[in-house]
């Protein structure tokens, strides 16, 4: 008999499976099968085939699984690559939609009612926490509704963890508004964001942009009607 024949023999009586004897011998399994023709196993083996079968299986999976994710990631950033590139220079009318429904989704809509009565004043009002959507809104009070940006004030809201100066430079720099222009800063969270999010996640608070203008305060309210009209 063969020694190497001998040996597949033995590891194939041990429980091993064909890939883990080609592998450590060299032989082919069409060869292994021939040899292996009639071979009653014990129990013992047949249970460590079965072991090693389903653990290659999970690794395949596993494998698999990794592969997908990996090509999931890739064609995630190749679509967000082309959506990018579909947007250019915003037009008047672009900016002029884009804040107003940034104003419908989070600006200050309700009226102010003092003494149960409706007053005529109104301000212009929108809080978040995103320095890029804070561009976007100092951007259409300035080139849209054409409000000087003297007028504008700033109030930012801060968690007691937060450094109160860290956060003040931060939206000063994010808004390009001079440090007159920002009120007190207000320590706490608003009853609409509690629970929402963890403090570590608004690592400079939400900054409040508002600016006291009623005739632009009712023209926004109308672009917003005008939009939900195309939809009714």
């Amino acid at each position: 008999m063969r020694s190497d024949k001998e040996k597949a023999l033995s590891l194939r009586l041990q429980g091993y499976s064909y890939n883990e004897i080609t592998t450590k011998l060299g032989i082919p399994k069409a060869t292994l099968s021939g040899w292996f023709t009639g071979l009653v196993l014990s129990e013992k083996a047949h249970a460590r085939i079965q072991r090693r079968v389903h653990e290659g299986s999970l690794r395949g999976l596993i494998k698999k699984n990794q592969l997908q994710t990996h090509l999931a990631q890739q064609q995630a950033k190749q679509i967000r690559k082309d959506a990018k590139l579909v947007i250019k220079k915003l037009s008047q009318r672009e900016l002029l939609l884009i804040g107003t429904a940034l104003y419908w989704g989070e600006g200050y809509k309700k009226p102010i009612i003092k003494n149960g009565k409706e007053r005529t004043y109104h301000k212009i009002s929108l809080s978040n926490t995103d320095p890029i959507l804070v561009k976007v809104f100092l951007e259409f009070l300035k080139n849209i509704l054409k409000i000087p940006e003297s007028r504008v004030r700033a109030g930012v809201r801060i968690f007691k963890h937060t450094n109160e100066q860290t956060a003040l430079k931060y939206w000063q720099e994010i808004t390009g508004l001079p440090k007159n222009q920002f009120e007190k800063v207000y320590y706490g969270i608003s009853k609409s964001s509690l629970g929402k999010r963890p403090y570590n996640r608004l690592p400079f608070g939400t900054i409040q942009i508002s600016v006291g203008d009623t005739q632009n305060f009712h023209r926004i309210m109308g672009w917003i009607e005008g939009i939900k009209q195309l939809f009714a």
